[in-house]
C-alpha cells in the first residue's frame, strides 16, 4: 500500500546525483540492496512511479536515495531537482533480487552503485566487510557517488576505473577481463553486478571468459 512521506533533506552528492532523506514509512520492511517505486506527490506526478534503491539500512529510522538526475529528459528525476524538505514523496512496493549471499567482487557502473552502498553499509554495521572488493566504473572522477565513503569502508578494496580521464590512483579505460582477473583470489566465491545495460553485457561476457557460473553472479540491472 502506497505511503506519503515528507522529504527530511535534499542535497547534491555530485554534480547530477541528489542524496534524498525522507520519513520511513510506517512497517516498511526491506533488505540492504533493495529498491522501491517512489512518485513525486504533487498534482500530475502521483502516479509516475520510477524505481529507486535504497541507500539507508532496514533499521535505520529514515529512508534515504541517492539518485541520479537526467534534467534533458524533463521527467520524474528533473522534478526532483525542484524539491526541497517539506516536500512528500509517494513510497510503494519494495522488490528487488540483489542481496548479499558472501564474499566477492561487487562491480558497479554510475548508478549502478546504490545497491551495493547499503550493502557494504550493512556488512561494516556487522563487522563483516572481510576482504569484499568493489570495482567502480565513471566517465569521470566528478561522477563518483560516495567516493569518500566507499573509500573509507574498503581501503584498499576499492577500485575505480575512470573511461574519459586519467588520474594517479584510478586505472584508466574500461573494465576489462583483465580488470576483473587481478583483483580475484582464490577466496572469491560471488560476484555482484549492477550497472546499464550495456556496461552489464560486457562484464556479463568477461566473467564467462575467466571460468566464472552463471550461479555465482548476483545481478540486477537498470
Amino acid at each position: 500500500m502506497a505511503q506519503i512521506v515528507k522529504i527530511k533533506s535534499i542535497e547534491h552528492l555530485t554534480h547530477d546525483v541528489l542524496k534524498i532523506v525522507a520519513d520511513r514509512p510506517v512497517n516498511l520492511s526491506y533488505l540492504p540492496g533493495q529498491a522501491v517505486d517512489v512518485a513525486i506527490n504533487k498534482p500530475g506526478w502521483e502516479k509516475e512511479w520510477r524505481s529507486f534503491t535504497f541507500t539507508s539500512l532496514p533499521d535505520d529510522d529514515h529512508i534515504e536515495f541517492n539518485i541520479k538526475t537526467y534534467p534533458s529528459h524533463n521527467g520524474v528525476t528533473n522534478q526532483l531537482l525542484s524539491l526541497s524538505s517539506g516536500d512528500e514523496l509517494v513510497i510503494g512496493d519494495v522488490y528487488g533480487d540483489i542481496k548479499y549471499k558472501g564474499e566477492g567482487i561487487f562491480i558497479a557502473g554510475g548508478a549502478g552503485i546504490t545497491p551495493f552502498i547499503a550493502i557494504l553499509k550493512h556488512l561494516e554495521k556487522n563487522n563483516q566487510l572481510g576482504n569484499n572488493k568493489l570495482i567502480f566504473a565513471n566517465k569521470t572522477k566528478g561522477d563518483i557517488i560516495q567516493e569518500e565513503k566507499l573509500g573509507k569502508l574498503l581501503g584498499k578494496n576499492f577500485i575505480n576505473v575512470l573511461s574519459d580521464e586519467q588520474f594517479p590512483g584510478y586505472e584508466h579505460g574500461f573494465i576489462s577481463p583483465d580488470t576483473i582477473k587481478k583483483h580475484m583470489d582464490g577466496n572469491m566465491k560471488y560476484f555482484y553486478l549492477c550497472g546499464p545495460p550495456p556496461m552489464m553485457d560486457a562484464v556479463g561476457k568477461h566473467l564467462a571468459s575467466l571460468g566464472v557460473s552463471e550461479e555465482a553472479i548476483v545481478k540486477e540491472g537498470f
